[in-house]
């Protein structure tokens, strides 16, 4: 229930025209902030604007002539911002470190590690000024840990976790804080682009996600879009005014690794019967013994 916590906000939200970024747009409007979104797909961006009433700016957060032409947008249309939410990404290219084009590479970083640069950088001083804002990085829990995604997309997100740190010591002398949230598995179509899929495939098959994605950490459901913007929203605002340099980690438990009960040999009571054979006992012996160790 919406309860007008952003009342008189101004916020810009980038790669706001789908997955965690739409699910910002609305919820921010929601609670009464005035949005500005950014995206590459004008017909996306005005779909959200026209289910919304945000504000949609077309740009690509790699073009730092786009990123300027933004906040001058952003700045003309409304004297300030109070919020910056640095959400833009893509999952980088797949494939073993030795296939991946540095082409690749640098392109990945452009969006992930030099866009969320560029936009905080642009945002610094308006946000000094004013002797207040709020900066969250989308950053993930590839940054973590490995073995999620590819290796340069694991690499880029690890930087974003380390740049917000750093952007929080400078900027919160002026009352600025700076935060970032580490999604873990959500159901996006961000997983199906990372295998090369077309975007309106990859929202499809995000559809049939959650089924899958909620048998993979202690939290026995899938992650959703509304799970990471709820998370966004709370750090942006006031409530989360002594909050900063944090990384809130919105993944069920999936960084801490597999679910007690899978650990244990329990998985062919909770799950259909497919955990024991990933964990070494397919017949479900453990569960058979009541989980006590073999003598």
């Amino acid at each position: 229930m919406a309860t007008g916590r952003l009342d008189g906000k101004i916020a810009l939200i980038t790669g706001g025209t789908r997955g965690i970024g739409r699910r910002a747009v609305e919820r921010f409007r929601a609670e009464g902030a005035a949005v500005c979104f950014t995206g590459r797909s004008e017909a996306a961006g005005r779909a959200v604007a026209a289910d919304t009433g945000a504000t949609f700016l077309r740009a690509d957060v790699a073009d730092a002539a786009d990123t300027r032409r933004v906040f001058a947008q952003v700045l003309s249309a409304h004297g300030r911002l109070d919020i910056l939410i640095n959400n833009a990404g893509d999952p980088g290219p797949a494939g073993r470190i030795e296939t991946i084009a540095l082409e690749d590479f640098d392109r990945t970083m452009a969006i992930h590690l030099r866009g969320t640069f560029a936009h905080i950088r642009e945002a610094a001083p308006v946000m000094r000024a004013q002797k207040s804002g709020s900066i969250v990085n989308l950053a993930s829990v590839a940054g973590h840990r490995t073995g999620a995604l590819s290796a340069v997309y694991s690499a880029a997100k690890a930087a974003v976790l380390h740049l917000t740190r750093c952007a929080a010591m400078e900027l919160g002398e002026d009352n600025v804080r700076v935060n970032s949230v580490s999604p873990g598995i959500i159901a996006t179509g961000i997983h199906a682009r990372a295998q090369g899929i077309d975007d309106e495939r990859a929202e499809r098959i995000a559809e049939l996600m959650p089924a899958h994605i909620a048998r993979l950490q202690a939290v026995p459901r899938p992650g959703l879009p509304d799970d990471v913007a709820e998370a966004l929203l709370w750090l942006a605002g006031d409530e989360a005014r002594f909050v900063n340099g944090s990384d809130l980690v919105v993944d069920g438990g999936l960084i801490w690794g597999r679910r007690f009960s899978d650990s244990l040999g329990f998985g062919a009571g909770t799950n259909g019967g497919t955990n024991g054979g990933a964990n070494g006992d397919p017949n479900g012996e453990a569960a058979r013994r009541g989980n006590k160790p073999a003598k």
